[in-house]
């Protein structure tokens, strides 16, 4: 690298960094690359992180909603009632209103509702009705503008599957029966002007029976269950915490939660600037590149399942640890994977690691060539190794291989340096229980579905093998 200290290159890696893409700077791409390049920045690009909020009529998913919005007040958030998109009543439904169930899942505009997020998520201004609860009719709208946080909040948020698969987080609020029976009879008496005998008539006749039957059945889909609602001033704060981390994150983790960016510092800025430099040499390149691999594999066995253990020091005293998983199993993708066994080694003493050859040809990397894998693993969790995620093909004939043998795919943890977002598109979209851990995601692919801006051929760059 001429005269300049590797050092001192690190070091001098400044400004803050965010993996992602670079629309600027993209260039423009013909055929295949071009239209899966265009694709992918179509859906990424500034992906709002859409929450679900849900839970029986006065459960207090408003204050939670109000509580997590209070404290995202750095961050553009837009709330969205499901109450807004109630079918407005016809003359007839009118003439018996008093028979209408407005908490059956008919009663909402689903196609609506799709709409108004689906335009938000494209970074479209949209107008969303107010529903009157006296007119039962939409009466006015209110202008929302394109936001980084959606929530979406009411009874049955998450009983249409396509508005529930929309969703990035999915919360639900568990309070008690009789609570929410008094909270309702509070509400619909002072603001909605219906006497108390009206409000447990309509309780005993819809509500109760529609959250037994529609409401309470989709709590099986929450990723958080808060008891107690907004008095759960802990699990809003850790919510709301988990919402800062994923807004840091690149936008392919909003799509997909099992994709998984080590955390970018300037040291990890350094290392990819120094094994991207095609001036690197050769013994500065193997360097920075091991310690890259070393922090994914690191950030990858932090994802295996554990158990809890207790210990006694040399104190006398007891500690409460975890004990790792020991059915694991590394799996090479030949050669250029062969360059991360090192590391899986020295993070897991006596690992054993199998080996998959892979024909690549162009954007054509289904050809199986050669396979050595552990008889038994089909018990084992698994490492697959390859530094690069270009297209997907190659992962994705890898992968299929290991399903055959019987692996389970939640059991799968794909470990790469970089990836392309066509091929985080492929294999999430395929395989979406296996998980993907990375240190950056690239830009794009080009015409030849070389990766950009990349590092060049790793395996012969780490191997040295494309010397003249």
């Amino acid at each position: 690298m001429g005269s300049t200290p590797v050092e001192y290159m690190i070091e001098a890696s400044s400004g803050a960094h965010f993996s992602g893409f670079h629309i600027d700077g993209m260039q423009t791409l013909n055929s295949l690359a071009g239209q899966a390049t265009t694709s992918v920045n179509e859906s990424v690009h500034k992906q709002p992180f859409i929450i679900g909020v849900a839970g029986g009529a006065a459960s207090g998913k408003t204050t939670v909603c109000d509580m997590i919005i209070e404290q995202l007040h750095d961050q553009r958030v837009v709330l969205v009632n499901q109450d807004s998109f109630y079918h407005s009543l016809t003359p007839e439904e009118l003439t018996r209103v008093h028979e209408y169930n407005f908490d059956h899942p008919d009663a909402f505009d689903n196609e609506k509702l799709l709409s108004v997020v689906e335009m938000l998520k494209q970074g479209k201004t949209v107008d969303i009705p107010k529903y009157d609860f006296r007119s039962y009719k939409k009466v006015v709208s209110r202008r929302v503008n394109p936001s980084d946080v959606i929530i979406l909040e009411g009874i049955l948020i998450f009983h249409a599957p396509r508005v529930r698969d929309m969703m990035n987080m999915k919360i639900f609020v568990d309070t008690d029966a009789d609570v929410r029976l008094a909270r309702r009879i509070r509400r619909d008496t002072g603001e909605k002007g219906r006497d108390i005998g009206m409000v447990l008539d309509q309780y005993s006749k819809f509500v109760k029976p529609a959250f037994d039957d529609f409401i309470l059945p989709t709590k099986k889909y929450a990723d958080i269950i808060i008891p107690r609602g907004g008095d759960n001033h802990v699990a809003i704060d850790l919510i709301v915490q988990h919402i800062r981390t994923k807004l840091g994150q690149h936008d392919l983790c909003k799509i997909y939660p099992n994709l998984y960016v080590i955390h970018s510092t300037f040291q990890i800025r350094g290392m990819h600037t120094l094994i991207r430099d095609a001036q690197t040499t050769k013994h500065d390149f193997i360097f920075y590149a091991d310690r890259l691999i070393r922090l994914v594999v690191e950030h990858g066995l932090g994802h295996l399942p554990f158990t809890e253990k207790q210990v006694v020091t040399p104190t006398g005293s007891v500690y409460t640890g975890v004990d790792f998983c020991k059915r694991l199993c590394g799996v090479s993708v030949i050669r250029s994977g062969e360059s991360m066994e090192n590391a899986l080694r020295a993070c897991c003493k006596g690992i054993k690691i199998g080996k998959i050859l892979i024909h690549r040809e162009g954007d054509n990397g289904q050809q199986l060539i050669y396979e050595k894998l552990p008889q038994d693993i089909s018990d084992r969790h698994v490492f697959l190794l390859d530094p690069i995620l270009g297209t997907g093909n190659s992962a994705v004939q890898a992968i299929s291989l290991l399903l055959k043998k019987g692996v389970p795919e939640a059991n799968i943890i794909f470990l790469n340096l970089i990836s392309a977002p066509q091929g985080v598109h492929v294999v999430c979209k395929r395989f979406p229980r296996i998980k993907i851990v990375t240190s950056e995601i690239e830009t794009g692919l080009n015409q030849e579905f070389r990766v950009l801006p990349g590092m060049g051929e790793f395996g012969d760059r780490y191997f040295g093998t494309d010397d003249e």
